[in-house]
């Protein structure tokens, strides 16, 4: 038994997960999820050749500080508990590359996180953060992260060290602006700022045409004012580009139609005349400020 590799107990009625489970030192894989699970044991930090942990569905609240002793850890998954706080020694993770952290009761990242070094995915959402540390901004291998569904408010202009990031989600947050740092981020390919409504105010930063890899721009249902920026008409490879439910004014870039998209763009205050290529989709516009 103590040879043992794999282990999966998931779907089973396990509110606890035993001392013993420290013994297992060959194990490389665990599946405990859809139970019953509270707490996790501090000798879990024995397993020091486990690769991958998942404790999704559960009813954990916390983790041991132990976790950060998992350093063959490339993947953890605690999707749908109850936890609030992560311990700072998770930051000694530097060889996972998958944390899935969705549905959870979290309310804040710890800057220890940046020691994350490996850490390639982040799906956070459904939590109550309110910001995100600059710390953050130090994990240089990161692809895709989702953030959906908290309260948070400020993008940090960090952000723009992740150069290597193609996924970026902060559907229905708290966010107030979209800072120009954004414009660094040369590998993205979907943003989605959708639905901070009253939130987000101000204007689309020209720097968005920086973008050249994006393939999905999502801005609709939020309190946005200026131009479309020209520069938007850059982004070669962009297929969907949502601007609806916004305050955006003055004419639509004619650069656009240079884009094979689905284009969004109704429910705005944009003037006529309308390119050719959008007419037929410019939906109602309040045009009472247009000359």
């Amino acid at each position: 038994m103590y040879d043992l590799e794999y282990l999966n107990l998931s779907n089973n009625q396990f509110s606890t997960i035993p001392s013993e489970i420290g013994n297992l030192s060959a194990l490389k894989e665990m599946y405990i999820d859809g139970g019953m699970i509270s707490s996790i044991p501090g000798q879990i930090g024995n397993l020091i050749n486990l690769e991958r942990l998942d404790l999704n569905d559960n009813e954990i609240t916390s983790l041991p500080s132990e976790i950060g002793e998992l350093v063959s850890l490339s993947r953890l998954g605690l999707d749908g508990n109850q936890i609030s706080i992560l311990p700072g020694s998770i930051g000694n993770l530097t060889n996972l590359q998958s944390l899935l952290l969705s549905d959870n009761n979290l309310i804040s990242i710890p800057t220890e996180i940046g020691g994350m070094v490996s850490l390639v995915s982040l799906d956070i959402d459904g939590n109550e953060l309110t910001g995100i540390p600059s710390e953050f901004c130090d994990l240089s291998s990161l692809e895709d992260v989702d953030f959906r569904y908290n309260p948070i408010t400020t993008i940090p202009s960090e952000i723009a060290n992740l150069t290597n990031l193609k996924w970026l989600d902060l559907h229905r947050c708290d966010i107030t602006s979209i800072p120009p740092e954004i414009g660094n981020l040369m590998n993205l390919e979907m943003l989605n700022l959708s639905w901070n409504e009253s939130d987000l105010t101000g204007e689309i930063p020209v720097e968005i045409g920086n973008l050249t890899n994006l393939e999905q721009l999502f801005l609709e249902h939020n309190n946005l004012t200026g131009s479309i920026p020209s520069e938007i008409g850059n982004l070669v490879n962009l297929e969907k580009l949502y601007l609806n439910s916004n305050i955006l004014s003055g004419l639509i870039p004619a650069s656009l139609c240079s884009l094979y998209l689905d284009i969004r763009v109704s429910d705005n205050a944009l003037c006529p005349p309308y390119p050719s290529c959008i007419e037929e989709n410019i939906g109602n516009q309040n045009t009472e400020n247009c000359d």
